[in-house]
């Protein structure tokens, strides 16, 4: 099999999981949108909404380190969060701390996906559920969506213990809202992006499902009820935010 195939040749929007699969869609694609609902994608829609720049990053201790090189504000995991450090992976809290010009948020699976897709040179579109229809339309304003310029829609998913992606239904969900925008896009959907965006038709309550959803079970559980709430909030925003040179800012 040529491993031209995996790129979904001949589609104007194409889906994807995960690392690998923004790394395959990054080599033809001409922007690739990154669906982390709980949280990554959530937070950034949150901050760059309050007009902070988001840089991402992979999930490490080295994110304090960058932020002091960049100039910004490391955020810390939702249970390192003090009075005095209140950023975090976390749309509530994001929406609650104050207002800072620049913000390394590093995560282990949607910003890392997205650093890594920012060394492309590509755009990269931070999606969720919240502006999943802004984030489709700003798309096929600008003439994405053909078959000379495809659009990659990726999965971010989460993490088994040994490191393995697992496919998740919020993001599966939010990267079907963007789908759904582009469903008229002149180079049509590849199958795998149809296959993804059939599970939207079989889902009669969106925020019913992410609240039911182990990725939402396990936040309500640890205490974050507040960034699913926020997460589910669809089409709530119009925010489109933008990854070039390395930040997110509004579109």
């Amino acid at each position: 099999m040529s491993a031209a195939v995996h790129t979904q040749p001949g589609t104007g929007a194409r889906f994807d999981w995960g690392l690998a699969g923004a790394a395959e869609l990054g080599r033809v694609c001409a922007v690739l949108v990154v669906v982390d609902v709980l949280s990554f994608t959530t937070s950034v829609e949150v901050a760059v909404a309050r007009g902070v720049r988001v840089h991402p990053f992979p999930w490490g201790e080295q994110a304090a380190d960058y932020a002091l090189r960049v100039g910004a504000v490391a955020a810390v995991g939702r249970r390192q969060v003090t009075r005095d450090h209140p950023w975090s992976l976390s749309p509530a809290a994001l929406r609650a701390a104050p207002v800072v010009p620049d913000l390394v948020l590093p995560s282990p699976n949607g910003s890392a996906i997205c650093a890594a897709a920012s060394a492309t040179g590509l755009p990269v579109v931070a999606a969720c559920l919240r502006n999943a229809d802004a984030v489709g339309h700003w798309l096929r304003e600008r003439g994405y969506g053909t078959v000379d310029a495809p659009i990659g829609v990726v999965a971010s998913g989460e993490r088994w213990p040994d490191g393995s992606l697992r496919p998740s239904v919020e993001d599966q969900l939010g990267a079907a809202c963007v789908l759904d925008a582009l469903s008229g896009v002149p180079g049509g959907l590849s199958v795998e992006a149809a296959m993804a965006l059939a599970a939207l038709a079989s889902t009669p309550d969106v925020p019913a499902a992410v609240w039911g959803c182990v990725s939402g079970r396990e936040l309500v559980e640890r205490g974050f009820a507040g960034d699913v709430d926020i997460a589910v909030e669809v089409g709530a925003s119009a925010v489109v935010p933008v990854l070039r040179h390395g930040v997110f800012s509004a579109a």
